[in-house]
Formats: structure tokens, C-alpha cells, sequence
């Protein structure tokens, strides 16, 4: 094959430019004497012809020439523009067929069509998949049917039909299966702009092809390769062997010839005749064309080629020959383009064809000819029937042949490529997968019908699973599962028709079952169209390693191919990941042979990532020295450092920031929007109810503000809460004194109210009660705050003998109850509302005094009652009303709730001392592992794990066993870990 190529080289010369004279010079040499000639021109482009290698690199002599040199002068000196558009043109050149795939998956994401769907298919199942590349026939088929495509669209545009109406497309407009909208046929106004462009595409593509030659060639590039025999400027010796040649390859013809005849005659049971062979060429085919004998009368025959051998045509056995006498040849040439012929014995035997002839001489001589025109009707209908049915049964197994055998030869040049090269594009598919898998999260409103309002975080939050953001995360789940089982196996013809699958399920479920899922077109759904196109790039990776092949070794991690940084930071975030590393590790223990256990298998993998690491830190302090004896430098030190003392400073003050920042910087005002209070005594009916809104809850101006710190500028413990809130923290509640319900108590309670109240030995509860509501939207995470204030009524107390007159009707002034109303009330963030101990003397003690008196009206549908609160010790008018100070703390945003929702000392148990375990595990413990981290060069225990997955991917199992064992041995001896992991060149740069 080498001595063929040089042969080639030095005396075929293709001219890219027939008619046109390249002139070669060598450096110092005078060009434009003329043209040489190309034996003379390939001496002295490579020298003399030899089949040895130069002795050195000056026989290697270099050429010149001229026009290329031209050019690219011719180039250079262009603007910088025009070079960058040429550049431009050459990439788009270089990668027009995927240029055109992209164009044609971007036309069907946006057309989202049936006539669309039909060429990404095509795509991924036949053009990316077809080896070497895609043949003519898909480029015609493409173009052909884009054509169609645009001319079916067109005449579709028409307003005659009756679903271009504006009517019909006024009120199917949102309807995802419309007719003509699902089948690519509606009415718009940018109906082909996306077929033109791929149509643009494709021919662009197609001029390429036929430039380069590659248009009309199917096969590899060696088959139409010039051959020894075509070169004129041979010797006599190949011009002898070449005759040779040619002499064998006209004789393989010859045979090939008479065999393929003669094996079609062998195969058909009808012999076609062809009226185009029975004119001038009758003479060459004598067996086709009949000699067109009388009817009743058998055909003479001629004497076939010698080519053919006649005794093999299942149409003239010798047997026949042979019994001539009860043989019948009945020969039918029909009008059109195809003539049958047939034969048929005789029914009776030969014994009884001398009775036949006394029988028949003895009829009526005028029947005779009538039967024996019945009896050849009957043989030539019945003869016409048996044709038509062995016509028909050979049209439908040509058919199923022109379909099953090209698929077949497709399917097996996939599986059997005779030149493959083999490639590992495992890791950009899962890439893709992962961002499918984000984009599934992130947007998963997209793929329901009712969920579009609706975020990933809220509605987890609530216990409930959307039905199609589930569906999506099993399926894109299941498929990367799956793809790793294949990749590991190995699996070229799973992987095949994984992908067939994959690719008609995919676009069912897109164009078709999500549209009537979520009620919306594909095209008006973005998410959905990301996600497709996405899974497009995974389909066109998938098709690539189909056709190259799976690697014949997978060795360790993808990540831990190159030692640097960026492939240390990746590999670490991939083991961050949670279950990721036992996931891929006991998948691949399952779909890999070997002879280990699954613990085994665990403890090589976290071998291998920890010499990992440990090499990336080795390889880093190569090529960042540190000289001996010499002190880290500044910017290493307060870089690092400084850095990690502030990220601990901030982890044990983060708390107290941050509540801090929520009270002071990022905190929100949440007033209350409901003031309600309650006055209940034991467990009877309530007494007292009432209830403001946001018109009685009035803010604080900055006068009452300065009027308040005046008030309480003595107390020092007052005038710190005060400071704490501005007046914009604090509203008054203005409370009515009458009762907002009336008191619904029945006779018999009344009258056990009453006698508890004069004769129980046992205290009796007064319970004063308040609660506030906020709005949540605004911030927050507690709606309803409340608390209460109890005084407790012992026997003997003059309240409850006061409180009996004014239940039994002795007594019409208001009941005196001291240190009842606490004024001053804080609205935290948490569920309780308290009162301001700081605000009064002697904590309750310092609670305002109230009177309680019952009020009745029976003018009214009978006897009302209900109770008046007032304020003691003041004027009737401005008592009538119980004002309550709130101080409300600021509320942390929405976005910042989860967090503040902790309060100070739930961030310091559930978020500081969490971390401060994780850095306590970086810091400590340290000694135990200096025998397996500090180890100087690991390069033999890298090999020896690597030798581990090489001989485990060629299977030799045991030697696998035995190199597990050796590496075992080598972490439970440290004598033998220190003579492997010593560094031999610092060791040999310490002796000299």
C-alpha cells in the first residue's frame, strides 16, 4: 500500500486547474522558462524516488511556489475587516452541514408543525448517523421536500378556504390543535421566511459539496482514488502488471456475468420479456424474445449463448424436452412492456393418450374443435390468473426488499463500520442532560396547565407535587440512567436503538401530549422550546458517538484527565454534590466486570479522587516554587488569611448582624390592621368585646413623639426602649369604650355568675385580652400576635361584691378595678404581644385603672345588656375611649423571612454551630492523616490505580485482583508507601 502511494505521488499529478501552468521553484531559482514536466516537477518538490527514508532533514529540500505566495501577500495585506469576514465565510464553510442542521431544528421549534417534523428526524436518524457522512440521496430528499413544504404553504395562504377566514382564525387562534395550525398549514404572514433560509442553507451546502467533489461519491475516498494502471509514466514491469490486472479484472467480469445471469434465470419462475430486447439486439438475447410460433403450436427453439447454462432454467427441464409429446408451451406476450410464457403437462398419463386419440377420432369431427376451444380458454384465463397473482406476489416482495434491504445495509455499515474512530463524548452529553434537568426545575410552570403563577419553593412548601413537573424529572432522571448503563457496557446497538426511541418519543411528547397538557402551542412556549433544543444538541452528540463508537478503555473520572486548578475545583464540586459520588460509583460497579466487591470498589475510588487532589497540590508547588529557608510573603499571607479571618469573624457575628441589619437597615413597618380586646370574667361569657380598624389606628406624629420622651426623659430604662423605635414604629389604637356585642348570657349562667361571685371560696379570674392582626404580604411571618392580663378576684375582694350588685340590679355605678389597662404594648416580630414593663413604675402596678358598669335598654325587642369600659380618674368625654401605645418592630422583607423567622438564637444553633463543625473538620484531626496527604510524589500510586481500570477494561480479572491486593498492601505498610512515594529528583538535587 506505501509503495502504491509513493507511486501515486510522484508520477499522478492532480492539477486543480486543468489548462493553467503551475511553476515550481526552489529557493535561488529563476522561474517562467516554462512548465515542467511532472516527473521532473515531483523530483523537485520531494526529491529523487525512493521508498527509504532521508538520512537527514536536508534532504528534505523546500519548494516555492509562486502563486501561492501571491496569495497570501494578496491577503495580508487587506483591512483587518475583510480578514475577519473571510475567516467568517471559511468557518461557515467548514461547518455547513451543521449549519444546516441548526437551521432546520430552529425552523421546527418555531414552526412546531407536522410538515416540519418530518426533516429533524431524517437528521438525527439518518444524516447524523449516516458513515462516513450523509449521502446524496438525504441532501435531494431534503431539498425536494423543503420545496414541496414551500409550495404546499403557498398555496394554502389563499383566502378561498374556509379556515383562513378571520373568523375561524380569530377564534382558533390559541387552539393548539387547529387543523391547519398542528398540520404547518395556517395562514401568516411569515409562512416560509424560516423555509427559505433553510432552503438557503441546503444549497449552500450542496454548491460545497459539488466543489469538493464529494457530491456524487459514496463511499470512501480509496474507491475512486487513480490507480496504478492510469498512470502513462509507468515502466515496462507495471505496464506488464497492469495488463495482467486488467486481463484477471475483464475475465472476474466475464465469469461475475455468466454467474449473475445464470443465477436470475435459476430464480424466476416467470420469464419477463422486454419488446426493447426483440428489436436489433435479438441476435444477443435469443432466450428473451420469442420466435412468435403459432398459437396452437409449441415455440422452435433456439440454441442459448454459451455463456448460459441451459440445463439449470427451471423453464425447459430435459424432462420436458424429453416428453414432447404431452408437453404444452403456451406463450403470452401482453400489449405493454412484459411478456409471460408458461407451461403445463398434459392431465392424463401417457398409457392413456392412445385411448384419447380412438375416442377422439371416433367423436363427431364438429364437437372436436369446439372442446378444444374451451379447454384452451379455461388454460389461458386460468394461466392469466396465476400470472397476475405471481406478478402481484413479486411487486409486493420487491417492495419490502427496496425498503428492508437499504435499512438493513444502513443499520449494518452503523454497527459495522469498517473505519471507526472511536471517541468518548459521554461527559458534554450529561452536560447537556444536567441543564435539561435545570431547566426542568426552574421552569417546570411550563410544562403544567395551571401552575404558571406558581414558584418551585412554594409550592414544595405546601406538600404538593405537580403531576408534569414530576413526569419530567423521572423521565430526564430515567434517560441519563440509562445513557450511563450503555456508556459503560459499551453498548453501540442499545445505544442505537435508545436513541431511535428517544428521538420519536421526544418529539411526540413536545409537539403533541405537552400542547394538550398545557392547552399552548409549542411555538408560544419558551421553556419548553429551550428545553428541546437543548435535548437537539444531546441528540446530535448521541448520533456522533453512535458512528465513531464507545472508547475501547473509560479510565477513571473525565475531570481527573488534566492536574490544575479548574479541574480540582470541579472535581470537588462534583463530590459536594449529595448522593452524586454513591451514585455514579455503584452504577458503575454494576455495569462493569470485575471481580471486586462493592466495598472494594468504594475504596479504590476514593484512592484514586484523594491521589488526585493530592497530585493537583503537587503539580501546583511545581510550578510555584518556594525556595527553602525563605518566608511567605505578604500578599499570601493577609490574601489567605486575611480572607479567612474575616469569613470567620462574619460566620460568629452573623446573627447579631443580621437581625440587626432587618431591624435597622432592611426592615420593614408592618402596623397592625386589626385591634381587637376582650374582657372575660372566669369562663363565663365574655364581658366586653370590641375591635378597631386601621381608621382608629392612628400614627404617631413627631409632636407625640418629643411629647412621650418628655414624659419619660427621667427614667433612664425608659428612654432606652423609647430610642429603639421612631414614630414611624408607633400607632395608637383608639379604643371605644361601649362593648361592640351585645352580653348574650342565659338566666341559669347569670344567676351562677352571681353566686360564684358572693359565696365561692376559690378566686375568680378578670382576664383582659388583646390581639393584633398584620399583613403578611408586606412582611413578616407571624399574622396574629396577642397576650393577656389577668387580675385575680380572691374572696372577700370588694370588686366581686360590687360587680354581684350590678348583675342583680342594686347598684348603677361603674365597678372600680385597679391596675387593669396596660397602655404601653409591643408588637414583635413573634406571636406574643407584651406590654412595656420599662414604660411603667412597679411593672403592673403602674396599669391604668378602668370602670366596669353594665348598661341596659329595653325599648328595644326586650332586654338588652351590655358593658361600658372607661378609664378611672378622668372627664367622662376623653375616658370614653381606651387609647393603646403599640411599638411595632420592624419585620424582616419576604425574601429574608426564612431567615429571620429564627431569631437570634435559632441562626446561632441551627447556622453557626453547623458551620463551625464543617471548618472545625478542615483544622482538626490533621495528624491522622499526614501519612496518606503528605506524600511527596504519587505518581507510581496514580499508575498503579490507572493499571487497575486498564486491565479491568481489558479484562484480565485476576491480574485486576492482584494489583488491588498490591495497592492494599501499600496503604497498611508505610515503610513501603515512603520508598514509593519518594521524589527521586529533589532527592538527587539534595546529594549534589
Amino acid at each position: 500500500m506505501g509503495e502504491r502511494h509513493h507511486t501515486l505521488s510522484t508520477s499522478c499529478k492532480y492539477d486543480p486547474h486543468p489548462g493553467r501552468s503551475t511553476h515550481l521553484q526552489l529557493p535561488g531559482q529563476q522561474g517562467g522558462d516554462g512548465p515542467l514536466h511532472p516527473q521532473a516537477r515531483a523530483q523537485q518538490l520531494w526529491g529523487p524516488v525512493d521508498s527509504r527514508p532521508p538520512s537527514s532533514s536536508t534532504e528534505l529540500m523546500p519548494f516555492f511556489i509562486e502563486e501561492l505566495e501571491q496569495s497570501r501577500d494578496f491577503y495580508h495585506t487587506q483591512s483587518r475587516l475583510l480578514q475577519l469576514l473571510f475567516a467568517l465565510y471559511n468557518l461557515l464553510a467548514a461547518n455547513s452541514e451543521l449549519v444546516c442542521y441548526l437551521i432546520i431544528v430552529m425552523n421546527n421549534g418555531v414552526s412546531a408543525s407536522v410538515i416540519s417534523l418530518v426533516l429533524p428526524i431524517m437528521v438525527f436518524l439518518w444524516a447524523m448517523l449516516s458513515v462516513p457522512r450523509p449521502t446524496k440521496r438525504f441532501w435531494m430528499t431534503a431539498i425536494v421536500y423543503t420545496e414541496v413544504m414551500v409550495v404546499v404553504k403557498y398555496l394554502f395562504q389563499f383566502g378561498f378556504f374556509p379556515w383562513n377566514s378571520v373568523y375561524e382564525m380569530t377564534l382558533n387562534e390559541d387552539k393548539p390543535f387547529f387543523p391547519p395550525c398542528i398540520l404547518g398549514l395556517e395562514k401568516t404572514d411569515n409562512y416560509i421566511k424560516y423555509d427559505l433560509l433553510q432552503l438557503l442553507a441546503l444549497f449552500f451546502h450542496r454548491s460545497l459539496l459539488m466543489r469538493y467533489g464529494l457530491w456524487d461519491h459514496e463511499g470512501p475516498l480509496e474507491e475512486q482514488s487513480p490507480s496504478p494502471e492510469s498512470c502513462k509514466d509507468e515502466g515496462k514491469t507495471r505496464d506488464e502488471d497492469g495488463r495482467r490486472k486488467e486481463g484477471r479484472a475483464e475475465e472476474e467480469e466475464e465469469e461475475e456475468g455468466r454467474v449473475s445471469s445464470t443465477s436470475t434465470l435459476e430464480n424466476l419462475e416467470i420469464t419477463e420479456l422486454d419488446p426493447r430486447f426483440c428489436g436489433p439486439c435479438r441476435a444477443q438475447h435469443q432466450l428473451c424474445c420469442p420466435a412468435q410460433p403459432p398459437a396452437a403450436e409449441a415455440a422452435p427453439r433456439e440454441e442459448p449463448p454459451s455463456g448460459l447454462n441451459i440445463e439449470n432454467l427451471p423453464s425447459r427441464p430435459r424432462e420436458d424436452r424429453m416428453e414432447g409429446d404431452s408437453e404444452q408451451v403456451i406463450e403470452e406476450v401482453p400489449k405493454k412492456s412484459s411478456g409471460l410464457r408458461f407451461r403445463k403437462k398434459s392431465k392424463q398419463p401417457k398409457k392413456q393418450s392412445s385411448k384419447e386419440e380412438v375416442t377422439a377420432e371416433s367423436a363427431d369431427p364438429c364437437e372436436e374443435p369446439v372442446k378444444k376451444q374451451k379447454g384452451r380458454r379455461r388454460e389461458e384465463a386460468s394461466q392469466k390468473l396465476l400470472a397476475v397473482g405471481h406478478k402481484i406476489k413479486h411487486v409486493c416482495i420487491s417492495g419490502i426488499q427496496s425498503v428492508y434491504r437499504p435499512a438493513q445495509s444502513f443499520f449494518g455499515g452503523i454497527l459495522h463500520a469498517e473505519y471507526r474512530t472511536a471517541t468518548d463524548v459521554y461527559a458534554f452529553m450529561f452536560l447537556t442532560d444536567v441543564i435539561d434537568f435545570i431547566i426542568v426545575i426552574f421552569g417546570f410552570w411550563a410544562f403544567g396547565k395551571h401552575s404558571a403563577a406558581a414558584d418551585i419553593a412554594s409550592t414544595l412548601s405546601e406538600d404538593q407535587v405537580p403531576e408534569a413537573f414530576l413526569v419530567m424529572l423521572l423521565i430526564q432522571f430515567s434517560t441519563m440512567i440509562i445513557d450511563r448503563a450503555l456508556y459503560l457496557r459499551k453498548a453501540v446497538l442499545g445505544k442505537l436503538i435508545f436513541q431511535v426511541i428517544l428521538v420519536f418519543g421526544i418529539h411526540l411528547w413536545m409537539f403533541f401530549i405537552l400542547p394538550a397538557v398545557t392547552e399552548r402551542k409549542f411555538n408560544q412556549n419558551f421553556v419548553a422550546q429551550l428545553w428541546y433544543f437543548v435535548k437537539c444538541i444531546y441528540f446530535g452528540l448521541s448520533a456522533y458517538q453512535i458512528r465513531c463508537g464507545y472508547p475501547t478503555r473509560i479510565l477513571g473520572n473525565f475531570l481527573t484527565k488534566k492536574y490544575n486548578h479548574l479541574n480540582l475545583f470541579l472535581f470537588q464540586g462534583f463530590r459536594l454534590v449529595p448522593f452524586l459520588v454513591e451514585l455514579r460509583a455503584v452504577m458503575d460497579w454494576v455495569w462493569t466486570d470485575t471481580t471486586l466487591s462493592l466495598s472494594n470498589w468504594m475504596c479504590v475510588e476514593d484512592i484514586y479522587a484523594n491521589i488526585f487532589i493530592i497530585k493537583c497540590s503537587r503539580e501546583t508547588e511545581k510550578k510555584y516554587p518556594q525556595p527553602k529557608g525563605q518566608k511567605k510573603k505578604k500578599m499570601v499571607k493577609y490574601g489567605m488569611g486575611g480572607l479567612i479571618i474575616f469569613f470567620l469573624i462574619c460566620i460568629i457575628w452573623f446573627p447579631l448582624l443580621f437581625i440587626s441589619l432587618v431591624r435597622s437597615v432592611v426592615g420593614v413597618v408592618n402596623h397592625p390592621i386589626d385591634v381587637t380586646v376582650t374582657v372575660k370574667l372566669g369562663g363565663y361569657e365574655s364581658l366586653f368585646t370590641m375591635s378597631v380598624q386601621q381608621q382608629s389606628i392612628q400614627p404617631f406624629t413627631e409632636a407625640e413623639y418629643d411629647q412621650m420622651t418628655q414624659k419619660f426623659g427621667d427614667n433612664a430604662v425608659a428612654m432606652q426602649f423609647i430610642t429603639l423605635y421612631s414614630y414611624e414604629d408607633i400607632v395608637t389604637a383608639m379604643i371605644e369604650g361601649s362593648s361592640g356585642s351585645v352580653w348574650r348570657i342565659s338566666p341559669p349562667s347569670r344567676q351562677e355568675v352571681i353566686k360564684e361571685l358572693l359565696g365561692s371560696p376559690v378566686d375568680l379570674t378578670l382576664r383582659l385580652a388583646w390581639t393584633f392582626q398584620r399583613d403578611l404580604g408586606k412582611g413578616g411571618t407571624v399574622e396574629h400576635t396577642f397576650y393577656k392580663h389577668s387580675i385575680d378576684l380572691e374572696p372577700g375582694n370588694p370588686v366581686r361584691a360590687e360587680l354581684a350588685s350590678l348583675l342583680v340590679g342594686n347598684r348603677t355605678e361603674p365597678v372600680h378595678v385597679p391596675h387593669m389597662f396596660p397602655n404601653y404594648i409591643r408588637a414583635p416580630n413573634g406571636a406574643e404581644a407584651k406590654p412595656v414593663s420599662q414604660l411603667f413604675k412597679g411593672n403592673e402596678d403602674g396599669y391604668l385603672n378602668i370602670t366596669l358598669s353594665l348598661k341596659s335598654d329595653r325599648s328595644l325587642n326586650g332586654n338588652q345588656e351590655w358593658w361600658d369600659i372607661a378609664i378611672a380618674d378622668c372627664a367622662p368625654t376623653p375616658c370614653g375611649v381606651l387609647p393603646m401605645v403599640i411599638f411595632n418592630d420592624k419585620v424582616s422583607p419576604p425574601s429574608l423571612g426564612f431567615l429571620a423567622g429564627y431569631g437570634i438564637m435559632g441562626l446561632y444553633v441551627s447556622v453557626v454551630l453547623v458551620i463551625g463543625k464543617f471548618v472545625r473538620g478542615f483544622f482538626s484531626e490533621i495528624s491522622h492523616s499526614i501519612m496518606f496527604e503528605e506524600l511527596p510524589c504519587v505518581d507510581r500510586i496514580l499508575k498503579l490505580c490507572t493499571d487497575i481500570f486498564l486491565v479491568r477494561e481489558t479484562g484480565e480479572l485476576e491480574l485486576e485482583e492482584e494489583l488491588y491486593s498490591k495497592l492494599i498492601f501499600l496503604y497498611r505498610s508505610p515503610e513501603t508507601m515512603i520508598k514509593w512515594t519518594r521524589d527521586m529528583y529533589s532527592r538527587e538535587q539534595d546529594r549534589y
